[in-house]
C-alpha cells in the first residue's frame, strides 16, 4: 500500500500552549496512529535560529517539546520524529535548494515583506534593517524540510499557505533543470482545528505573550484561566457566546452536547466567575493524566534523546540515499575512471 507522507515541524522557540495543543499537535497526535499515513514530525530547532539567540532557550524548548509530543501520546512506531539537526541532509539540500531560487521569490515572503513595511512605517533609512539571511530565506530551508521526505501533505495554519506554495515553485524549478526527483507537496487546511485566544482576546502566541501553558500546574492554570479577558455583564444578562473567549476555549475541549449545554447558561446569564471555573475542570480533565507523564519524561531526558534519535535512524534511511542521488542529478559524484 502506498502510503501519503505527512510532515509538520514544530520551532522550538517556546513552552507549548493551549493553542498549539487544539490547532496543531492534537490532529498530529491523531494522525500519528493511522496506518494509512507516513506521519513525519521534526523539531525544527535550526529553524529557531531565525528569530532567537538564546541558546539556553532552544534547548530547553526542544526537551519541553519533545516531552509534550510523547506525553500525549505520539506514536512513534508509525511516525518519525525526529529533530532537524540530526539530519544534516536537510542542510545539504537546502544550498542545493538555494541555488535554484530566485532572489525575487524570497522578495514576495509576507514574513520579510512585513518587516519592510515596519521599518518604512518607522522611517528607517535601511528598509532591509534587522533583516538576517536566515530570515530571508527560511522558506528555502521549509522547502528542504519537506522536499527532503517528498511529503505529499504539510498541514499549516493560513499563514503559511505561501511557504507551501513556494516549495512546490522551488521543487518545479529543481525538477524542470535536473530531472523529477520531487513530489509537490500540498498545503493542508483544517477547518475543524481551531484557534484559540489568549488572555487578552487576540490570537494566543508567543509573540503576544498571552498563552496558557499546556502543562501549566493546576494552580497556575486555574489562575491564567482567571485572567481571561471578558466584558462587564453582570451575572444574570445574558451573554453572547460566539464573541467570547471563555467560550472558544471551552468549545475546544468539550462534547457537542456540553457546548450545547454552556450555550444555555449563557443564554440564561451565566457569571464570568462561574464560566471559568467550569473551563478550569474541563481542560484540567483533559491534560491532567499526559500532564503527570510530561513531568516523568522531563525527568528522564535520556529516554527523549533515545526516541528523538531512533527517528533520526529512520529519517536517514532515507535522507541519506536521496541526498546522494540528487548529487549525483547535479553533477557532484565521484570522478569516473
Amino acid at each position: 500500500m502506498n502510503k501519503e507522507t505527512v510532515l509538520t515541524g514544530i520551532t522550538t522557540t517556546g513552552t507549548p500552549h493551549l493553542g498549539n495543543y487544539v490547532g496543531a499537535i492534537r490532529p498530529a497526535i491523531a494522525a500519528s496512529k493511522n496506518s494509512h499515513l507516513s506521519p513525519f514530525y521534526f523539531l525544527a530547532d535550526y529553524h529557531a535560529l531565525i528569530k532567537c539567540q538564546q541558546p539556553e532557550l532552544v534547548r530547553q524548548s526542544s526537551l519541553e517539546i519533545a516531552a509534550t509530543w510523547l506525553a500525549l501520546g505520539l506514536d512513534t512506531s508509525n511516525a518519525v520524529f525526529y529533530r532537524q539537526s540530526d539530519v544534516p541532509e536537510i542542510m545539504e539540500l537546502t544550498w542545493m535548494l538555494t541555488c535554484v531560487t530566485a532572489k525575487g521569490l524570497m522578495n514576495r515572503s509576507h514574513a520579510y515583506k512585513a518587516v519592510v513595511a515596519e521599518n518604512e512605517t518607522g522611517k528607517s533609512q535601511d528598509s532591509d534593517k534587522g533583516v538576517t539571511m536566515g530570515l530571508f530565506s527560511y522558506p528555502v530551508l521549509m522547502a528542504a524540510d519537506i522536499l527532503m521526505f517528498n511529503a505529499h501533505q504539510v498541514p499549516v495554519g493560513k499563514d503559511q499557505i505561501q511557504h507551501i506554495e513556494m516549495a512546490r515553485d522551488i521543487a518545479n524549478r529543481f525538477n524542470h533543470l535536473y530531472g523529477e526527483h520531487f513530489i509537490l507537496p500540498k498545503a493542508v487546511i483544517d477547518s475543524n482545528s481551531a484557534t484559540l485566544l489568549g488572555l487578552d482576546g487576540r490570537k494566543m502566541s508567543k509573540s503576544y505573550h498571552n498563552t496558557i501553558p499546556l502543562f501549566a500546574p493546576e494552580k497556575k492554570l486555574r489562575k491564567l484561566i482567571n485572567k481571561i479577558k471578558t466584558n462587564s455583564l453582570e451575572p444574570g444578562e445574558p451573554k453572547d457566546p460566539d464573541n467570547c473567549t471563555l467560550f472558544s476555549t471551552y468549545q475546544a475541549f468539550a462534547s457537542t452536547s456540553e457546548v450545547d449545554e454552556i450555550r444555555k447558561l449563557y443564554a440564561d446569564g451565566i457569571a464570568w466567575g462561574e464560566m471559568k471555573a467550569r473551563l478550569f475542570e474541563q481542560v484540567n480533565e483533559q491534560v491532567y493524566p499526559a500532564r503527570e507523564r510530561y513531568q516523568a519524561l522531563l525527568e528522564d531526558p535520556k529516554h527523549i534523546e533515545a526516541e528523538l534519535l531512533a527517528g533520526a535512524k529512520k529519517a536517514r534511511a532515507i535522507s541519506q540515499p536521496f541526498i546522494q542521488q540528487l548529487r549525483k542529478a547535479v553533477g557532484i559524484s565521484a570522478i569516473s575512471i
